[in-house]
This record gives C-alpha cells, sequence and structure tokens, in this order.
C-alpha cells in the first residue's frame, strides 16, 4: 500500500467529486466544495486500495469516508460501468459494496430523476395517501400512454416535448418557437419511441435584468428551492435561482449556457412577502 499521511487515519475526509474544469456546471461544484469546507476533487486524486479510498495529497494518502458526487452513474467507475471513462475511480463501487465509503447521491437514484416519474407523482400522492397534491405540477402527457400521446402529436406547435431520461435541457423542443422542420423531427422521434418522451405545455418563466456581453438585459429565469426531509421537513431559505444567458430563450440549464444568480429573501415568512 502507498504511504498513509501522517494522522490521516484518525481523520477521515469528506470530498466533492467533480468531472473537471470543462464541466458546464464546475463553477457550482468550486461554490459547494468551499461553503462546505471540503476539497474539490476530480478522479486522478482519489484511488482504491483494499476496497478504501484515499486521496492523494502531498503528504501521503489520505482516507475519504464520505464522496458527494457531481458525477453521472456511467463515468463513476470504468470497472462496473463504462470502462472508457476517465473521469472515475477504479474500484470505488467495491469500496462503497464493502461499506468503507458513502455516496451521496448514492448510485442508481437518478431512477427518480425520470420526467416520467414527475408525471406520476399526482397519482401516487393519491393512490398512498388519499390526498390531492397541495402544489400542483405543471400538466404533463405521458406519451406511453394512448391519450397522451396522441394529444401530444395533434398539438405538437403549442407543447414543449422532453425525452424522460435526460437532463440538462437536452432533446427539448419548445413547440411554440420550433421551425417545420425541428417540429417534424420531434414527430418522428415521439412516434418511434413514445414510451421515452413527455409533453408540457410552454411556461411563461419570470425575467430579471442580468448582466450579459453585450450589456444588461432581461433573461428568463427560474428558482430551485431544496427541501430537507427527515423526521421533519425543513424548506432551505433561499434556493438555487438558474438564469438563461441567452436573449429569449428558455432553458436555464448551465449545460446549454445558463448561468445562476444571488438568491434574496426579503421576509422571514411567505405570507408576509418574499422575492428571489
Amino acid at each position: 500500500m502507498s504511504e498513509i499521511a501522517p494522522g490521516g487515519l484518525d481523520d477521515p475526509q469528506v470530498v466533492l467529486l467533480s468531472p473537471g474544469i470543462y464541466n458546464s456546471a464546475y463553477f457550482e461544484h468550486v461554490f459547494l466544495a468551499r461553503e462546505m469546507g471540503v476539497p474539490l476533487v476530480v478522479g486522478a486524486d482519489l484511488v482504491v486500495e483494499d476496497d478504501r479510498v484515499y486521496m492523494r495529497t502531498i503528504s501521503g494518502l489520505k482516507p475519504v469516508h464520505t464522496i458527494y458526487r457531481r458525477l453521472n452513474d456511467d463515468f463513476l467507475d470504468p470497472k462496473v460501468f463504462r470502462p472508457d471513462s476517465m473521469l472515475g475511480v477504479p474500484g470505488l463501487i467495491g469500496a462503497w459494496k464493502a461499506g468503507n465509503v458513502a455516496i451521496a447521491n448514492a448510485v442508481g437514484t437518478g431512477v427518480a430523476d425520470d420526467k416520467a416519474v414527475y408525471a406520476y407523482m399526482p397519482r401516487i400522492i393519491k393512490y398512498y395517501l388519499s390526498e390531492e397534491p397541495l402544489i400542483h405540477n405543471v400538466e404533463t402527457h405521458i406519451c406511453r400512454e394512448a391519450e397522451g400521446l396522441k394529444y401530444t402529436l395533434d398539438n405538437l406547435d403549442k407543447l414543449v416535448t422532453k425525452p424522460v431520461g435526460e437532463s440538462g435541457g437536452y432533446g427539448i423542443t419548445i413547440g411554440p418557437r420550433a421551425s417545420k422542420e425541428e417540429l417534424e423531427l420531434a414527430r418522428d422521434s415521439i412516434r418511434a419511441n413514445p414510451e421515452n418522451w413527455i409533453s408540457q405545455p410552454m411556461i411563461g418563466l419570470s425575467v430579471a435584468p442580468t448582466l450579459a456581453e453585450e450589456g444588461i438585459g432581461p433573461r428568463h429565469l427560474d428558482l430551485r428551492p431544496f427541501i430537507v426531509t427527515g423526521k421533519e421537513s425543513w424548506v432551505l431559505p433561499g434556493g438555487l435561482t438558474r438564469v438563461a444567458m441567452k436573449r429569449g430563450s428558455l432553458i436555464v440549464n448551465s449545460s446549454q449556457g445558463g448561468g445562476s444568480k444571488d438568491t434574496w429573501v426579503l421576509a422571514d415568512n411567505c405570507n408576509n412577502g418574499s422575492a428571489a
């Protein structure tokens, strides 16, 4: 085994694992690591020996007990997933299975990020709780269901179509702003694989003054609040405000050129008024 850093065995480390500087959200990874007070690492900074994870340092190897990952499952461990991945850590899944390291979010939790699951949430709430949702979802049509497929194809120019398994704004067609060619491509894709698609009405996002290359101008944004749930649920006092840096764009994802803005909460109680 390589040399262990002095005192390292008594001081296991939490790290944030990033794909690296070429990832569109790297700025956020830097910010999160700084605010959490933990090292920001890439796959090459970690090594697995005897089913234990270590971080390479100038003093030797330092044990790692928890990894907050910002890396997709497919790239996490080339021994288990994509063998061509240069971003992950060989042997990481073995260390995880052995109980020697915690990974957040856990491997496989992306299944809950499937947009079709989102569409089923009102039904799930009603089935298990016999209640209606307190906050309604955006109206969502599931193309794997005959009714949803027909409605989508009949109203393609009025709807936003999204592939259920993609993220980062990829594969989306905004019907009211799409060309005839783009609509026909979307129609062909939906007909060929309807279970991979949902559709929703286009939502008019708010705008805020934003500093862009050409100066200050209006840009669309959305606010993503976060809730921590254990024995009780706690809404964090703030959230992530995403902004579309391209004029007129409704896609705020960083992978599509979007950015982030400071979020200001102007009151302790939302009933008294608040803003972001």
